[in-house]
């Protein structure tokens, strides 16, 4: 188990800046997932880490060890971390185990030294190891490339989009055995991915890249129900937006007075809703309000039903409900929020400008 520090990271390519003085903190056993859309800095940060690259400025320390920063860089083989890349990257011409031990000394790499035990822990059968990598599913390929990542015991794993080839069922299947297997080794991992329900359902810590700059890192409750930016927000799940204003500890908007999660100064606001907190019932009750259904979405065990709001016409929300009940098409419901909201102060452009 490792801790990972990264304090002031900055880079450019060709007078381009990538990343603008990023600051992170991972502690020994956790699972970190690095979330951001493309573009974000994100690969680049991860070849800092593993010392592909050399930052221009900031410091990377692994363990108290200082591993790249003002006059020192340790190169990537010397820093005892795991690498596994978005396709695998198995030898075809070496069979799983050969590959399983493929980083470890030559005579450890003779006997397959912790072959069965690395497959175990991947949920592999043994009879595997004599398998070529062709013979494996893309998510066999996965496992087999995070045992070789976790042969020579790294102090920290490093996983750089690693179920973004995967179909939908195998990439589920995939992330819960890598999670597993990480869990039982108490390994520092940094998983770097675009896929929010990737990062929220893996990190027990989630931290968000955009556009060079960390903007969050928090758990990924507090990421999704308390994003800190409404760019943020949107990126982060569905997301509802209503104007409205704020005082003290709730807003008003279309949908009511609302209490609020965050603390934010009076005046014009953005609230925030998740479509989830929004109910749909078939009767009214004192604090609902009149909607018409405009759109289903129907996704099987759920469905986004667009609705307009018969006491404001020109706004429009949108509500997720168990598919098994969506509403029609032009049918009227009654629309309630649960739970707090979340506030974005809005910027006078004009003043802005000034």
């Amino acid at each position: 188990m490792s801790e990972l520090r990264v304090q002031g990271l900055r880079k450019a390519f060709d007078d381009h800046p990538v990343l603008h003085g990023v600051d992170l903190a991972v502690s020994p056993g956790t699972l970190f997932a690095l979330l951001g859309p493309s573009g974000s800095g994100k690969t680049t940060l991860l070849r800092l880490l593993c010392g592909f690259e050399r930052a221009d400025g900031g410091v990377i320390e692994i363990d108290g060890r200082r591993v790249d920063g003002p006059g020192s860089f340790v190169p990537s083989e010397h820093r005892r971390i795991g690498y596994v890349p978005q396709e695998g990257a198995l030898f075809p011409h070496l069979s799983v185990a050969e590959n399983i031990v493929f980083g470890l000394p030559r005579g450890e790499r003779r006997v397959h030294h912790r072959v069965a035990e690395l497959l175990a822990l991947v949920g592999l059968p043994l009879d595997y190891a004599q398998r070529a990598p062709q013979q494996l599913s893309g998510g066999q390929q996965q496992r087999v490339a995070l045992a070789r990542a976790l042969a020579p015991t790294p102090g920290l794993i490093l996983l750089d989009e690693p179920f973004s080839s995967l179909d939908a069922a195998l990439r589920i299947e995939t992330r819960k055995a890598v999670a597993r297997a990480l869990a039982q080794t108490g390994t520092t991992a940094v998983l770097v991915t675009h896929d929010q329900a990737e990062a929220l359902s893996l990190g027990q810590q989630v931290a968000v890249l955009w556009n060079g700059s960390l903007v969050q890192s928090a758990s990924a409750q507090e990421i999704y129900r308390r994003p800190a930016t409404r760019e943020l927000a949107a990126f982060v799940g569905d997301a509802v937006l209503l104007r409205g204003v704020a005082d003290g500890k709730f807003a008003r908007c279309a949908l009511g007075r609302l209490p609020l999660a965050n603390s934010i100064e009076a005046g014009a606001v953005d609230v925030m809703l998740r479509p989830e907190q929004i109910r749909v019932a078939a009767e009214a009750s004192p604090v609902s309000h009149e909607a018409i259904v405009v759109d289903v979405g129907f996704n099987g065990r759920d469905a986004f039903v667009t609705l307009r709001l018969k006491h404001a016409q020109d706004c429009t929300v949108v509500a997720c409900v168990h598919g098994f009940c969506a509403p029609r098409i032009d049918e009227q419901v009654h629309l309630s929020v649960e739970g707090g909201a979340v506030a974005y102060r809005v910027v006078d452009s004009t003043n802005a400008r000034r």
